[in-house]
């Protein structure tokens, strides 16, 4: 992960979804090359901190204006982590993320729960965000009256969630999402949270990769043919955002407090279990393609069903006793 600029006073840097801008023109899911790790040199360390082992209540901050067709896709995603369906199903792909455990020998919870939602569409903070606004995002949504979100400490883990008319610095340059924790003078509470930005208007070729044409690359009749797969949910952002969501919900309960589960000497700029395999999606991936995924009828790729019949794509995530990235949709 790239080192990410701090703030001055405060002498901290937060962890993010990097992106990687390399894309390859041979780019196709339909063919592939066989790799499925994103580095040989990965060497992922736990360092003594917590993992989120208790059952995960996730807390949504809406922030911005938001379109309800996403919202209703978003939370069918963050329902299907603990409900039943088909496999490979959300909650198989989970089970990787559980294999990660804390000193004590506790495993990262098998429960996740979409426990409240807040609604901030008058925008408390503007419309033009940065790193630390994500804090104060959180203290307006857990102090507003009548209805604030809970203040949960032991179990919360809060998504602040932009719309497409809101600018956060870096989005679309250097990240689609990071995540780090709350500071007690600032929340009330050390609390682990993500952002993530809708990027269906400002940069769906950067952030909602594969499901539209990254920037730079030639139009589709100088590739022999139109290569971009289609969203399972009929939306390129909200489909792009959804793996960006998995990977910081990844990420948040393997570390949590930036002292868990990494690789690398500099907990600055580590690697995280979803960092390892960005852009990996299926068997075979690597070098710019996302690796073997189902299709259905309208050419819509996916590699994981939910609820309700959704279906989804999300990245693999970098299984500890395999030592590769590994899906629930893997052919080995």
């Amino acid at each position: 992960m790239d080192r990410l600029s701090c703030y001055v006073l405060l002498l901290l840097s937060f962890f993010c979804f990097r992106l990687d801008l390399s894309w390859s023109l041979e780019t196709r899911f339909n063919r592939a090359p066989n790799n499925q790790a994103s580095s040989d040199l990965a060497n992922l360390v736990y360092h003594m901190g917590p993992v989120l082992s208790s059952p995960i209540k996730l807390y949504i901050i809406w922030y911005g204006n938001w379109n309800s067709t996403h919202q209703a896709t978003i939370r069918d995603f963050l329902n299907s982590f603990s409900s039943p369906a088909l496999s490979p199903s959300v909650a198989d792909w989970w089970k990787t993320v559980r294999l990660y455990t804390d000193q004590t020998g506790s495993n990262i919870s098998d429960s996740l729960s979409l426990s409240g939602e807040f609604f901030d569409s008058r925008l408390s903070n503007g419309v033009r965000l940065n790193r630390l606004s994500m804090q104060h995002i959180i203290k307006n949504a857990v102090t507003s009256k009548p209805s604030p979100l809970p203040l949960d400490p032991r179990s919360g883990l809060y998504l602040v969630l932009t719309s497409s008319d809101v600018q956060v610095d870096e989005f679309c340059r250097a990240v689609c999402g990071f995540h780090y924790f709350s500071f007690p003078s600032i929340v009330g509470a050390t609390v682990p949270y993500a952002w993530i930005g809708y990027s269906g208007t400002q940069c769906p070729g950067v952030c909602a990769y594969p499901f539209a044409r990254p920037l730079g690359a030639p139009p589709p009749s100088a590739m022999g043919g139109n290569d971009i797969m289609r969203p399972p949910n009929g939306d390129a952002g909200v489909d792009g955002m959804i793996s960006v969501i998995a990977h910081e919900l990844a990420e948040s309960s393997s570390n949590p407090l930036v002292n868990a589960w990494y690789a690398g000497d500099n907990p600055i700029a580590p690697g995280e279990i979803a960092d390892m395999c960005l852009g990996l999606y299926g068997s075979g991936g690597g070098g710019g393609y996302v690796g073997k995924v189902s299709t259905d009828a309208g050419g819509n790729g996916y590699n994981v069903n939910g609820v309700k019949g959704r279906r989804f794509l999300v990245q693999w995530v970098w299984d500890p006793v395999k030592k590769r990235c590994f899906g629930p949709n893997a052919m080995d």
